[in-house]
Formats: structure tokens, C-alpha cells, sequence
């Protein structure tokens, strides 16, 4: 089978990269085990232990593996970046979070893509992975030639920055591998710089990357993956962040001209929304308004504690009535953080 008539087809079905990688055990397996054996995890177990290890190696998923199609599907808006965006008043949530659940979008376009694969290559097995699956998808990515992984750990590519989602469908046909990408990031470290809570950290050998992100410090693990308490003197650096986190991105030099989506399905929802609106709405609203979103991720709980934190980190005393509601919260979660918040507005501003 020509790997160049199947990136092809990729791209019919709608993906804008497309690249193979060979199916081998992980070259950065070493990486990722220190990377967990060191705690920088935080709580996705999904992340750790036997998941870890299975994580390793392609055949794992699929025994009879041979090769790797990597694929990109670009999701940028048009709407400023979060480090352009100065309305106080109004939340932020990630890019990727804006639109249509991406897993439902990708894992689409990559059953339509082994279907028509079909008549071409005959009789084949495959395995579709879209995030959730335990495959060390960057590394594969950029082993396919899609990017390089950046200091922010995002995978990068030179024409399209690092806005776009990753899929893989692992194929029992040999396909001829394409080469890995450069690294250009060179040395700029506007993203290490830029980071409010200081989670990218500067990795503890000479070999491999030169950073690692330490998730328990990440605005996008805090208000997404955590489900607890986050950490108190972590809470002002969230700002207005109430899902997941651009920043490292938004000042990416790569993502100064990068494109934009003509898919319908990434098109902004619920772009910036009013943060008092987001602290009155009822768990029967927090569903409604984000049915079919990633944001549920984070669930009602996390949802409304993010909330809270960033009002409180906007100072503003037109919150206070919310807060005042939330610290009322039968959810003991919620309360706190509320409670919290209401005291920074309670709190002397610095001279």
C-alpha cells in the first residue's frame, strides 16, 4: 500500500496533517516513566502504573500492528488569543473546548478513512486512538513527521502552529515511516516565561527534553483533571481561567499566523462567557449549556469551584453577591473555594 495515496485520503477525511510512524515500542518511554515516577502525573492515574506500561508499546492495542497513520485536524478560531483578551468581567475557556467534542469529530473521520481504505488495501485489521486510548500520541506524531514537541510539551508544526487535535489509526499494513520533524524551537522560552504558575520546569537530565511540565502546577490539570481542592497559593496565578489554559500557546511565535478551521463543528459556542452568568447556572444548565463539549470534563462541582477562584482573582465587587451564593453551596468543594474567593475581595488592595 502507497503511504502517499493513504495521507491523501486523510485528507479527504478531512484532516489537515497526516503522517506514518512505524509501530515500535515508544523512544520516549524512558522519558515518560521518569516523567511519573516523579509525581508530575499529579492524580490522572490514568497516567500511571500498568496504564503507564501499556502506553509503551503499539502492540498493546493492536497485536498485529505494523505501522502508525498519525493525523492532525486543525481547531483555531478566529477570536483573539487569551493574552489579547482584557474583559475582566468575562471567564475564559480553552480553545479546543469552544466547539463540539473533538473525540466524536476525529474518531468519525478516521472510521470513514479505514472504510475507504478497504477497497484499495484488501483484508487488514486496525485500531482507531483518539486521546483516550494508552498510546503516547505526541511522540508517535512527531515520529510521523506532524511536528516537534515544544518546551510546553504541545506538539508544533511549522506551518500550523499547535492548534489541532490528534488522532491515530493503527493498521496491520506496512507503510513506508516518514521522517521526524526538526525542533525549532530554538532558544526561545516564551512559553516557560509566560506560564502564571510556573509548570514548566526545566528537566533534571542532559539527555532528552530540556523541559517537562509538572501537571499538579498546570492551570489546564487544576481546573480540568483535579477534582479536589487546588492548592491555595496556586489560585490568584488562575486568573479568569475557568477550563483548561491557552497561554503557552498564545505566545507561541508559531501561532502568530496560524490558521484557522473551516469546520463548523469548532465553532465557538459560548466564547468569553459573563462570569456571573456562569456562577447562577443550576446543574441542569451547566449541562445544558455545555452538552456535547469537553467542558463537562471538568464536571458541575470543579466547574463552579473555577468559577469561584476567578472571581475572586478579579477583585471586582460585582461578584460578590454570587460568591456570597456559592459559599451557601450544599457542596462542600464549591463553598470553600467560594469562601475563599470573598475574602480576596474583602482583602486591602496593595498601595
Amino acid at each position: 500500500m502507497d503511504a502517499g495515496a493513504v495521507k491523501h485520503l486523510a485528507r479527504e477525511c478531512g484532516f489537515e496533517l497526516a503522517g506514518v510512524a512505524p509501530a515500535i515500542p515508544n523512544p520516549d518511554a524512558a522519558w515518560f516513566l521518569e516523567w511519573t515516577a516523579r509525581g508530575m502525573a499529579g492524580a490522572m492515574g490514568y497516567l500511571t502504573g500498568y496504564r503507564a506500561e501499556r502506553r509503551l508499546d503499539p502492540h498493546s492495542l493492536l497485536p498485529s500492528a505494523r505501522s502508525i497513520l498519525c493525523v492532525g485536524k486543525l481547531y483555531n478560531g478566529p477570536e483573539p488569543y487569551s493574552t489579547e483578551f482584557d474583559e475582566t468581567e468575562r471567564a475564559w475557556i480553552s480553545r479546543y473546548a469552544w466547539g463540539d467534542d473533538y473525540h466524536d469529530i476525529l474518531r468519525g473521520g478516521l472510521e470513514e478513512l479505514a472504510a475507504r481504505l478497504t477497497p484499495a488495501a484488501g483484508t487488514f485489521e486496525y485500531k482507531i486512538c483518539v486521546d483516550t486510548a494508552p498510546l503516547l500520541e505526541r511522540s508517535y506524531a512527531r515520529l510521523a513527521g506532524l511536528g516537534w514537541i515544544g518546551r510546553n510539551t504541545c506538539l508544533i508544526n511549522q506551518q500550523h502552529g499547535s492548534w489541532f487535535f490528534l488522532g491515530e489509526l493503527l493498521l496491520s499494513l506496512e507503510l513506508e515511516p516518514d521522517w521526524p520533524a526538526a525542533d525549532r524551537c530554538g532558544t526561545c522560552t516564551r512559553c516557560v516565561d509566560a506560564c502564571p504558575t510556573e509548570a514548566i520546569v526545566p528537566r533534571w537530565a542532559s539527555d532528552g527534553p530540556s523541559y517537562v511540565l509538572d501537571a499538579r502546577r498546570c492551570i489546564s490539570y487544576l481546573t480540568i483533571e483535579l477534582r479536589g481542592q487546588i492548592q491555595v497559593e496556586l489560585r490568584p496565578a488562575m486568573g479568569r481561567h475557568v477550563f483548561g489554559c491557552d497561554i503557552c500557546q498564545d505566545v507561541c511565535p508559531w501561532n502568530s499566523r496560524a490558521p484557522a478551521t473551516g469546520d463548523s463543528a469548532f465553532a465557538a459556542r459560548c466564547f468569553a462567557p459573563d462570569l456571573a452568568r456562569l456562577a447562577e447556572l443550576s446543574e441542569m444548565d451547566f449541562r445544558a449549556l455545555f452538552r456535547g463539549s469537553p467542558v463537562t470534563r471538568a464536571r458541575y462541582s470543579g466547574f463552579l469551584r473555577n468559577v469561584a477562584i476567578a472571581m475572586g482573582n478579579t477583585g471586582n465587587e460585582r461578584y460578590r453577591p454570587g460568591l456570597e451564593r456559592l459559599t451557601a453551596s450544599g457542596d462542600a468543594l464549591v463553598a470553600e473555594h467560594a469562601r475563599r474567593a470573598l475574602a480576596q475581595l474583602e482583602a486591602p488592595v496593595p498601595a
